[in-house]
């Protein structure tokens, strides 16, 4: 499985991160994030990886704060929001990693550099 990068082009951390795998010699099969979503199974996955349901969302983002989700996100089940997450790019917190071994979410580059060690 390739490494599969969710990302926004106009996002700067996605580009740091994007610049770092590249640097690691990581191949990459990019997907625009806003356009193809990550899928519930991608979400499930991050789960199951150790992430919080809150930590899939862009918490910053305009979607969010648009949507009410800081409100809504408590009362909604998990189904409710990983549908929601496949539905809406933008409410993604990005840069959205997959490969075969787990998730990534964002970049930390500690955490990046211990997964793919």
């Amino acid at each position: 499985m390739k490494t599969r990068f969710f990302s926004y082009k106009a996002c700067g951390t996605c580009r740091k991160a994007k610049k770092w795998l590249a640097e690691q010699s990581i191949e990459l099969e990019e997907v625009a994030i806003r356009d193809t979503p990550p899928s519930v199974d991608d979400f499930q996955f991050a789960l199951k990886s150790g992430y919080p349901l809150k930590a899939l969302f862009n918490t910053s983002g305009g979607d969010y704060r648009e949507l009410g989700m800081k409100d809504k996100l408590p009362e909604m089940s998990e189904t409710e929001a990983l549908d929601l997450l496949a539905s809406r790019g933008n409410l993604v917190k990005r840069p959205f990693v997959v490969t075969e071994n787990g998730v990534l979410i964002g970049f930390k580059l500690a955490e990046w550099e211990k997964f793919f060690a």
